[in-house]
């Protein structure tokens, strides 16, 4: 860890997980010099935070990062928490990728040519500034009336430790993605449970899995999403069509809010319950980047691919499809992360626009050759 109190990059990255890492492999082809800071104390990214029986959506070669792809792990078709975890500690080391922890940053500030990053071990300098810190620091809950008044627990996915502390409730599950679909088959093991989403769960065929996943996000970002996205949103992983063989995946509609003892319904229906597992989903966790003032709509900052329109030194990469197509998952952070490099990088020496509209530019000739040649 630097002892000095500044340090000084061409490109700092925020973020030592799947996003950050395919920044690294980019920016260490484009020989750059650059850091990747990361408040955790070990690699993994968020993986290593979720729940022990979570499934990947399709086969290890399709979760994949740039340069090395992921290994298939021995008796399953898709890969377990853990097997992800390890690969991209490996990936990290395998690429030798500078990678600084525990580092937690605590502000991004315009220091005129440059952008400087405060942090728990000291302040850095850097031309441009590549966020990757991802949604998990950021679960959403729906504010719902009443949810200050239940008295039983409530768990996000974010928090949802398996199924052991949940054994013989009574448990409502909120939410109609993949993740409240795997969390409900779980459950259904040991609890009685109730599942309640917006709209009626679209599941895909048993014989489609997650890649097609990435296909849809690509062309609905291109226009060109017709059909192929009628297939449906939840994968049928193992444990998944399990539940729907035991006759589990019945989805109610949505609550209207909670009680004290349970939740009620549009009609005024009651049910009680013993605990509540929010399935709602993340926003993007860019506290970092307060101190600069970025406009934000729900939680997402105005962009032009994956640069900040109103700070063009900032690039996002890896919170969703605004960000680039399926840029949250293994496989869509490499292609986000390559145009964020570039992008960073042609952009060496931009300072933010003045009151008339104009950037300062000192272009990097010979690092932005290097990453078009490379790529």
């Amino acid at each position: 860890m630097p002892k000095t109190p500044r340090e000084r990059v061409d490109v700092l990255v925020i973020g030592g997980g799947q996003a950050g890492l395919a920044a690294g492999y980019f920016l260490r082809r484009a020989g750059a010099e650059f850091v990747i800071l990361d408040e955790r104390r070990r690699g993994g990214g968020s993986w290593q935070h979720m729940w022990p029986s979570l499934r990947l959506f399709s086969p290890a070669r399709h979760n994949s990062l740039p340069g090395w792809g992921m290994p298939p792990q021995p008796g399953t078709e898709f890969p377990t928490v853990d097997h992800t975890v390890d690969y991209l500690r490996a990936y990290e080391h395998r690429y030798e990728l500078p990678v600084l922890r525990p580092v937690r940053v605590t502000g991004v500030y315009d220091s005129g040519e440059e952008l400087t990053v405060a942090t728990d071990a000291g302040t850095w300098t850097a031309g441009a500034v590549l966020s990757a810190t991802g949604t998990w620091r950021a679960p959403y809950v729906p504010a719902y009336p009443g949810t200050a008044d239940f008295d039983g627990t409530q768990w996000h996915t974010a928090s949802y430790p398996g199924p052991a502390p949940f054994r013989g409730q009574r448990v409502l599950v909120v939410g109609g993605g993949n993740s409240a679909a795997q969390i409900l088959a779980e459950l259904s093991t040991v609890a009685e449970t109730t599942w309640v989403t917006r709209r009626p769960p679209r599941f895909m065929p048993d014989e489609v899995d997650g890649r097609v996943l990435f296909d849809v996000a690509t062309r609905r970002l291109s226009g060109a999403a017709s059909g192929v996205s009628e297939l449906g949103d939840i994968v049928m992983v193992d444990s998944v069509r399990e539940a729907r063989e035991r006759g589990v995946l019945r989805a109610h509609p949505m609550i209207s809010g909670l009680t004290d003892r349970g939740a009620v319904w549009p009609d005024g229906a009651e049910l009680e319950f013993d605990s509540v597992v929010w399935c709602t989903g993340f926003r993007p966790a860019l506290r970092h980047l307060g101190p600069l003032r970025l406009s934000r709509e729900r939680g997402r900052i105005p962009t032009e691919g994956t640069r900040s329109l109103e700070e063009p030194r900032i690039h996002l990469v890896g919170y969703g499809d605004w960000t680039g197509p399926a840029s949250a998952t293994l496989i869509g952070a490499g292609r986000t992360a390559r145009t964020a490099v570039s992008e960073a990088i042609g952009g060496l020496g931009r300072k933010r626009p003045n009151a008339a509209g104009e950037r300062a530019q000192t272009p990097l000739e010979t690092v932005r050759r290097s990453v078009t040649n490379r790529s």
